[in-house]
């Protein structure tokens, strides 16, 4: 079975920092991707599940409904969106990919964490309590510098606390999107970052500072990576909420700025994060390496003014 390339996203822009949800509407079908990773990644999610279960999966009293229709809504997705590679029979849903069957009402495993072990994304449930989104249950396997347990059952905006610019540009807007997210319909957002290794499973890594030197403008191509988050929303109606997935895309740095325009670009785009937000992506440790690498690659004028750091 020929599985279709992982998605190559570029999601960063050369003009000035802007703080926005960048929100497009997508296909309500296109919640999930399947891709040539999938194999591999099932894998690591298995093992994280298996060796990481209280860090990566957590529901507050109540979720189970939510976690439910999440499952009842990927047990119609896959097998009409993938029908190669998913069939439903009644109350089994036949994976081809991973070989597995799974059936859909056995309680041994909570419907969230079934749900999760089918696709490749992270999935998070946000319930709106007095109009207010609340974080109340997640299977979170590839994270990048927050722990799902710290965050469960806190609203959103106090989720998203240590981003800089939040509060102030985004809490308001993003909350009140979650009230009014129709039943059928999707949203997708890109967020970006860039880091010193490949890993999909990082509990840490948000604020360093600490240089590291063994990444250099001669290496930054294979040592450095684009870490792209695909984040969709989509309203799940008879629970009031809404399911929140996070599909991790990495990159090696010299695919990203193989073509000389993007290696501008990304110059830029790094050149203009505010200083808290340098700090928050931890690009500090290789700035200087990462910058001097994409000026190498980059278009003559583009991208180059001195940021400072």
């Amino acid at each position: 079975m020929t599985l279709p390339e992982e998605a190559f996203y570029l999601p960063f822009e050369a003009g000035p920092h802007r703080m926005t949800m960048g929100l497009v509407a997508r296909d309500a079908d296109d919640v999930f991707e399947i891709d040539a990773l999938y194999v591999d990644e099932m894998r690591q999610r298995r093992g994280l599940l298996a060796d990481w279960h209280t860090e990566v999966v957590a529901a507050a009293p109540g979720a189970e409904a939510a976690g439910r229709e999440v499952l009842d809504m990927a047990a119609d997705v896959l097998p009409r969106r993938f029908p190669d590679w998913f069939q439903r029979d009644g109350g089994v849903l036949h994976n081809r990919l991973t070989g597995e069957s799974w059936d859909l009402r056995d309680h041994r495993i909570a419907p969230l964490e079934l749900a999760a072990r089918l696709v490749q994304e992270d999935l998070c449930v946000l319930t709106l309590v007095d109009g207010v989104p609340m974080l109340v249950a997640g299977v979170v396997c590839f994270t990048t510098g927050w722990r799902l347990v710290e965050k469960l059952g806190m609203p959103l905006a106090d989720v998203h606390g240590p981003v800089p610019l939040y509060a102030d540009r985004l809490a308001r807007p993003v909350d009140r999107l979650m009230g009014t997210l129709k039943p059928g319909k999707l949203v997708e957002r890109l967020n970006w970052g860039l880091y010193d290794s490949p890993a999909l499973f990082r509990p840490g890594g948000h604020f360093r500072s600490e240089r590291n030197s063994s990444v250099t403008a001669g290496n930054a191509g294979e040592t450095v990576f684009l870490r792209v988050e695909r984040q969709t929303l989509r309203a799940l109606p008879q629970t009031v909420s809404v399911l929140f997935t996070i599909r991790t895309h990495v990159y090696p740095l010299a695919r990203v700025a193989a073509r000389a325009e993007v290696a501008a670009r990304l110059a830029a785009a790094v050149r203009a994060l505010p200083p808290e937000m340098h700090l928050y992506k931890s690009v500090a440790p290789f700035a200087g390496a990462l910058l001097g690498y994409l000026d190498g690659r980059g278009s003559p004028g583009l991208g180059r003014q001195d940021s400072g750091r």
